[in-house]
């Protein structure tokens, strides 16, 4: 059941930060990865500045940020 409920965080995840960064979504699957990966990255980064994210919402929220970094980060090497 985990693994269903960690899916389905990195999709919400993916989804949300391909909507903010304007990309029109990346489909199921590239969402869930986008948000998969945005987690690692959001997690990194909310532990150098020492935040800790507590709950569903908190694991959302980092997932997200992390994702619009990686969106970032692959957009500028796409462009260079």
């Amino acid at each position: 059941m985990d693994i269903i409920w960690f899916l389905f965080i990195g999709l919400v995840a993916g989804w949300l930060a391909s909507q903010i960064m304007g990309s029109g979504g990346y489909g199921i699957i590239g969402d869930i990865v986008v948000g998969i990966v945005g987690s690692l990255i959001g997690g990194l980064l909310f532990r150098m500045v020492g935040i800790t994210a507590y709950g569903t919402l908190g694991a959302i929220i980092m997932a997200v940020i992390g994702a619009i970094v990686l969106i970032v980060v692959l957009r500028t090497l796409k462009h260079a």
